[in-house]
């Protein structure tokens, strides 16, 4: 009898734990970034205020801890509503605004995550655009959706694309994503597969990727609410999309491995949209927000399932949907 995606199994030859993927047997990685590093570190990147001003600052947690942010630099701009992505070492923060159209960028910076400091240039987004949603392993970083300045009009897209982390340059096409109401959707991955979800105008669609490939994105299921601007965040198993729409409070969760509608999992302290996400292998962190205006930072258990629980505060009221680190899902 065939394996069901998400079915696990011990290696008698190799002594090591396997999930199958829907294709194949993967080996499921024993040691975490918490292990060789001393803790995975969550960086959150630009922020906005509603309705403004917009910043270009630069905080950060340990995300094994509790407590507030502390300042790591400043982005080149000021701008909100980028996307954002990393490897073990390396964050990229991709697009976003300073305003209305045409105050957007197609500017891609980066940090080493590890030290302290302000980003330096890395290369461009093959659009001007705001609002997408991006995933990575430890060797690319992929952005999807969003929307497109072109003169005189903004529009919707479906266009994913990506860049090689490790490397300074322009982002190349991917494919595109099945749907254009790309618009503030959201991102996670694993080692080997990408997942989008939702957008606006608020639609509950959730797409993945093979992210060493490129191609068009296929359907994995439905979210339990259609929303936009919520986060994503992972471990190598399971994925979890919290916030966003109206703003609500929800959090809900999908194995990535396996197809299927994502379940609920509890409820953030509060009612936000537009905030910074990142995770580690054990936890899931979700910081600041613009809407409402706050510098609230939650966190939840991301194997367990309930409400989410204080974590500290941001050095500001910022939020931008920009969060990353050196531990989470895809790594």
């Amino acid at each position: 009898m065939a394996a069901a995606p998400g079915a696990l199994r011990f290696n008698t030859d190799s002594l090591k734990m396997e999930l199958y993927d829907g294709n194949q047997w993967v080996e499921i990685v024993a040691t975490s970034p918490e292990a060789q590093t001393g803790g995975a570190r969550g960086v959150f990147g630009s922020g906005g205020t509603d309705p403004s001003p917009i910043f270009n600052v630069i905080d950060y947690v340990t995300i094994s801890t509790t407590g507030n942010a502390q300042d790591f630099g400043d982005l080149l701009g000021a701008y909100t509503i980028r996307s954002s992505c990393s490897s073990s070492t390396r964050g990229l923060f991709a697009g976003g605004q300073n305003g209305p159209a045409p105050g957007y960028t197609n500017t891609i910076e980066y940090i080493t995550i590890s030290s302290t400091g302000n980003s330096q240039d890395f290369g461009d987004l093959t659009q001007v655009k705001t609002s997408l949603g991006s995933c990575s392993n430890s060797t690319r970083g992929i952005f999807g959706g969003g929307v497109l300045f072109s003169a005189p009009t903004t529009f919707q897209i479906n266009v994913i694309e990506y860049v090689t982390i490790s490397s300074i340059g322009n982002a190349i096409d991917f494919g595109d994503l099945s749907h254009t109401n790309a618009n503030q959707v959201s991102a996670l991955s694993s080692s080997t597969r990408g997942i989008f979800g939702g957008g606006a105008p608020n639609v509950n669609i959730i797409e993945f990727i093979t992210i060493s490939t490129t191609g068009n994105s296929a359907d994995f299921g439905d979210l339990t609410v259609a929303r936009h601007g919520h986060e994503g965040m992972s471990n190598s198993i399971r994925g979890l999309f919290a916030g966003g729409a109206s703003p609500d409070n929800v959090i809900d969760y999908i194995t990535i491995a396996a197809l299927g509608n994502a379940i609920d999992f509890g409820d953030l302290t509060s009612a936000r949209r537009n905030s910074c996400g990142t995770s580690s292998s054990t936890r899931a962190v979700i910081a600041g927000s613009d809407y409402p205006s706050t510098n609230v930072i939650d966190y939840v258990t991301i194997m367990t399932t309930g409400n989410a629980i204080d974590f500290g505060d941001r050095t500001g009221n910022y939020g931008g949907r920009c969060g990353l680190s050196n531990g989470h899902g895809g790594l």
